[in-house]
């Protein structure tokens, strides 16, 4: 794969769909052209110049995502400045700290999330404007913001005397190899770490989907993953912004409700989401109607059967706007039952792989090449190897290395000497096989396994996936008690009072569900215990469980 340098992609992009609509604003509709996303580009340029911003200069960008968001993350690495998007969900504190940390000088932010900033913590920043209007929001000592934006728009015209155009545009030179992104993953083993991205490493991810057609010129894409983080960035944003997609962004929470809505509205070529969306719609919609009696007779005839399985693709195909070319799931790994049933009706999905230490991706394959229970085929300008005896078919964990590692951790030498070996290769911390043509098979984090007594692997979310599926069962986790493999539950209280089932029923309810869970996994791998836990489990901003909250009995403690 022939790697172009990342900021002139968005240099040659913006000059050729010049007269296309880019960005808007969902549900309001307000759309910015590319034409318009370069001239706010350039006048955040003039902005930063003014300020004293320099080359390298780290600008932290933190609040809900919108088109005012992507200008400003634009913005900053087409000036040669290093972003550091934060997630919105993040609290203050850590909010305050990623700011500090990675030494930001310019801070964009929404005012909903400023309010519960204390100023006086930011150590190194000398300006924070909303990221809404460019409202100055705080003023360090020795800066005179006011008077900079005051003579924004002169400035900006003496620069431009007639007229910004497409010919006006020019970003400068940068090299690959410098860092153009410090990106925070929340992560699940304590504080996260600041994961530096250069330009060769989003250039591998961005070049890859312009070559795979992921999205085309004038096609339509619905953002509704995280920008801040690096999958919902690298191909709800950036990959889209390098071909002249017309990006739409939600621009609220997905919810079931308002996601299908603006699917049907948007129609997108493309639909990128995370295991959860595709879950859900199959535990709440698509189970209990295959589950029902007269249902589950009818599918055991051979030509109704598929009858049937024709129809319910053709409504989930709807659901998703009727025009897209795949789904791709990724950020987590997707129920066994669900997507055995979604390759069953042949609904067009793929699954990927990836961390946000490759920005992201390490594996795909389209979804006609799919193979289900895999993660798709190693990348082009990637390697990977598995630390095992047999890489085939016993797991070892996972290592990569090429285009699309990381540098390192920003100002945390240890933890980077911990993950990259002197050869190049990232440790990631999962647990896999690889079979002769590339393609990964995951089992789980090597954090996460439990060695059994027996001397047995055991992949706690392999028996959750199956868990999960069990009625009654919102979501849990498998951890071990005392040499015993334990069940923590959060039931679905809506589906108990749905069928009027009292509280003081429920531990009848749970052991039920342990006996029939117990015959569906290996006998090593069969719960002791199934305990219900009063709350939703603790997550991190990218809606991943907390796994470290809950490995000791808080009984002990």
């Amino acid at each position: 794969m022939q790697l172009k340098n990342f900021i002139k992609i968005y240099e040659k992009s913006f000059i050729e769909n010049w007269e296309l609509p880019a960005l808007t604003d969902y549900p309001t509709g307000r759309t910015l052209n590319y034409s318009d996303v370069a001239r706010d580009i350039a006048l955040s340029h003039v902005l930063f110049e003014s300020l004293g911003i320099r080359r390298g200069s780290k600008i932290a960008l933190c609040g809900k995502d919108t088109s005012a968001w992507v200008v400003a993350y634009m913005a900053a690495v087409t000036y040669g400045a290093v972003i550091v998007p934060i997630l919105s969900e993040f609290n203050p504190v850590d909010i305050t700290h990623i700011v500090n940390h990675s030494e930001a000088e310019i801070l964009f932010i929404s005012e909903s999330i400023w309010e519960h900033i204390e100023p006086e913590r930011l150590l190194t920043v000398k300006g924070v404007f909303s990221i809404d209007n460019k409202k100055i929001l705080h003023e360090g000592t020795g800066l005179e913001l006011a008077r900079a934006v005051r003579l924004l728009k002169r400035r900006f015209n003496r620069r431009y005397p007639d007229g910004f155009t497409s010919e006006c545009i020019s970003y400068p030179d940068r090299d690959n190899s410098e860092v153009v992104e410090i990106n925070y993953t929340s992560g699940t083993t304590g504080f996260s770490k600041g994961v530096m991205l250069t330009g060769e490493n989003l250039a591998g991810n961005v070049c890859f989907g312009m070559s795979s057609e992921l999205h085309f010129r004038s096609s339509r894409a619905l953002s509704f993953l995280p920008l801040a983080h690096a999958y919902g960035c690298a191909f709800d944003m950036l990959t889209p912004l390098a071909v002249g997609s017309h990006i739409t962004l939600l621009c609220k929470t997905p919810s079931p409700r308002v996601l299908i809505k603006a699917l049907a509205e948007v129609r997108p070529h493309l639909v990128i989401c995370v295991p959860l969306i595709l879950e859900k719609i199959y535990k709440s919609q698509i189970l209990p109607l295959i589950s029902k009696g007269t249902m589950r007779w009818t599918l055991a005839v051979p030509f109704l059967d598929s009858l049937i399985y024709a129809k319910i693709r053709k409504k989930l195909i709807e659901a998703f706007g009727g025009e897209f070319e795949e789904v791709i799931v990724g950020g987590a790994p997707l129920n066994h039952e669900v997507e055995d049933f979604l390759h069953k009706i042949k609904f067009p999905f793929t699954v990927g792989y990836g961390m946000t230490e490759c920005g992201p991706l390490i594996s795909y394959t389209p979804w006609r090449k799919f193979i289900p229970g895999s993660s798709g085929r190693v990348l082009p300008g990637m390697e990977a190897k598995i630390l095992s005896s047999d890489p085939k078919s016993v797991p070892g964990e996972i290592c990569v290395r090429g285009t699309n590692v990381m540098k390192g951790y920003f100002k945390n030498p240890e933890a980077t000497e911990a993950v990259l070996d002197k050869e190049g290769w990232l440790h990631t911390g999962d647990m896999g096989t690889l079979s002769d043509d590339c393609t990964l098979f995951i089992r789980g984090r090597s954090k996460t396994m439990i060695l059994s007594a027996n001397g047995q692997n055991i992949y706690p979310e392999e028996i959750e996936a199956k868990l999960n599926n069990m009625p009654f069962v919102a979501e849990s986790l498998v951890v071990e008690r005392d040499g015993r493999l334990v069940g923590l539950v959060y039931p679905d209280y809506d589906a108990l009072d749905r069928l009027g089932i009292r509280s003081s029923e429920l531990p009848s309810q749970l052991e039920t569900i342990r006996v029939e869970l117990n015959k569906l996994v290996a006998p090593y791998e069969r719960l002791a215990e199934i305990r219900a836990i009063p709350n939703e489990f603790e997550k991190t901003p990218k809606r991943s469980i907390k796994r470290f909250l809950y490995t000791t009995d808080p009984i002990q403690k």
